[in-house]
């Protein structure tokens, strides 16, 4: 067996996932937080959908996005100051975990995974959203967009997580739903999960992960993970223990 082989056949110790589009679908919320930072602007309301592919590298490229490149820094700053104050009280107005989330990460924490969150967000707004969906108590760590000195793809953040979680890259795997995801997976040596169901599922055509799932609970399927017992099966039922990723 390659090295390279046996690498791809480790066991995977901690899961770093993406939110919006991967833990979350913050859609509507980030639409109209945009399109009111717009509105002030002056400037008429985008698609939602056009909104949704912009997300992914951070607030202040969204809000340049939003704007066009014509726009001068000083309007892109006001209206990302806007677009903040704004989205900050409506942050959790429509924004859900997908379905299966908070079964997967259940199934995640009793089998003893380690996982933190890795986003581009700002790291107030994103850990205040985790904690009113009652899923920060999963994350030993929640970094975002502002916690280090560069943003994802620099590996910068998945390294940071390896160290403190005292777990080696091979046996790492990171989660996203988008290209951004996978290129910063490869820059920092861990292998990627990419989910079908984010905002931008198309760059992952063009960049494909090692692995991709329809779910959450998909993914736990594959790293071999028993569910969780319901009320009617007897407490003899032992939780299965993880096995080896075979991608």
């Amino acid at each position: 067996m390659t090295a390279q082989t046996q690498s791809l056949l480790s066991p995977v110790h901690l899961l770093i996932f993406d939110l919006d589009g991967t833990l979350i679908d913050s859609r509507e919320d980030l639409a109209h937080a945009v399109n009111a930072a717009r509105l002030h602007m002056g400037l008429p309301p985008l698609d939602p959908r056009v909104i949704a592919s912009y997300v992914g590298d951070g607030a202040p490229v969204l809000m340049r996005r939003a704007l066009g490149p014509e726009a001068p820094e000083e309007q892109v700053q006001q209206a990302l100051e806007y677009f903040l104050n704004y989205y900050s009280e409506h942050k959790l107005d429509f924004t859900r975990p997908y379905p299966g989330v908070p079964e997967a990460l259940e199934r995640f924490a009793s089998a003893g995974i380690k996982m933190a969150v890795l986003t581009n967000k700002p790291v107030r707004i994103s850990r205040a959203i985790l904690e009113g969906l009652d899923l920060a108590r999963y994350f030993f760590a929640i970094y975002g967009g502002n916690s280090f000195e560069h943003k994802k793809p620099h590996p910068i953040g998945v390294e940071t997580l390896c160290r403190e979680a005292g777990v080696s890259p091979e046996h790492t795997l990171l989660v996203g739903d988008s290209g951004v995801d996978v290129r910063t997976a490869r820059n920092a040596g861990v292998r990627v999960c990419g989910v079908t169901y984010g905002f931008q599922p198309e760059t992952l055509a063009e960049e494909p992960p090692d692995l991709l799932v329809d779910s959450l609970p998909e993914l736990a399927d594959r790293l071999g993970l028993g569910r969780q017992a319901s009320p009617s099966v007897g407490p003899g039922l032992q939780q299965q223990m993880p096995l080896e990723l075979d991608f």
